[in-house]
């Protein structure tokens, strides 16, 4: 089997290369790693020190002229995934690959074939108020109308069936990528299993991206997926 892990990255030239180092070490059972960057018009150094580590590992590199967003950059490597599942790192240091195996286990024991890593399941620690209380909100707004009971939808670390993926026709560009593969995957019927993770949030001086916008999007983007389509 193996993993396609998708690493969209804008402007994290402090932690591009740490998370790199350990995507690439980082052991997941017996499945073999597939690891797919996109550099989504970085200005910082970011995309310099992505090219200077790939002569000491390898992974695959796409890089877009502009900042087209999360969504977009996660649709950009998907034409260039060739392992059976799907993976999404952030390129900070919020998420621990550690925890692969973990994410991993219930597709290993065929449960599902769609896992999210909730920040919410025995939280050790939070991010901003609005940020943590926004997630919740929105994952609530979804519960409601979708009639599932998820902790956690805007969490950074999910895998899917790379078919399913790719299925869901994806339009999103920025951070609303997770309402729309969350409620797409929904109304086609997938189970989707929450793992329990360990989250380090940062702030925004460090290169905290998400902002209220962000959120509103998000809930826009819901309302719009259960009413117009």
């Amino acid at each position: 089997m193996k993993l396609s892990i998708i690493i969209p990255v804008f402007n994290e030239e402090n932690t591009i290369k740490k998370v790199l180092l350990k995507v690439s070490s980082v052991k997941v059972f017996d499945w073999e790693k597939e690891i797919i960057v996109v550099d989504d018009a970085s200005t910082d150094d970011t995309l310099g020190i992505i090219k200077k580590i790939k002569s000491e590992i390898s992974f695959k590199l796409a890089i877009h002229g502009k900042n087209m967003g999360k969504g977009a950059a996660i649709r950009t490597a998907l034409g260039s995934v060739s392992g059976e599942y799907v993976l999404i790192q952030d390129a900070d240091l919020e998420y621990d690959p550690d925890e692969y195996e973990k994410l991993v286990l219930p597709i290993k024991e065929k449960k599902t074939e769609i896992v999210f890593g909730s920040r919410n399941i025995s939280p050790k620690q939070r991010g901003y108020f609005l940020n943590y209380w926004g997630g919740k909100f929105l994952t609530s707004v979804v519960n409601l109308l979708f009639g599932s009971s998820l902790t956690d939808i805007n969490t950074g670390y999910k895998i899917f069936k790379t078919g399913i993926l790719k299925e869901l026709n994806l339009r999103a560009s920025r951070f609303d990528f997770c309402e729309e593969a969350t409620v797409k995957a929904l109304k086609a019927g997938h189970k989707i299993v929450e793992v329990p993770i360990l989250y380090f949030p940062r702030k925004i001086k460090d290169g905290k991206k998400l902002r209220w916008i962000d959120g509103l999007a998000g809930f826009f983007s819901i309302l719009r997926l259960k009413f117009l389509k």
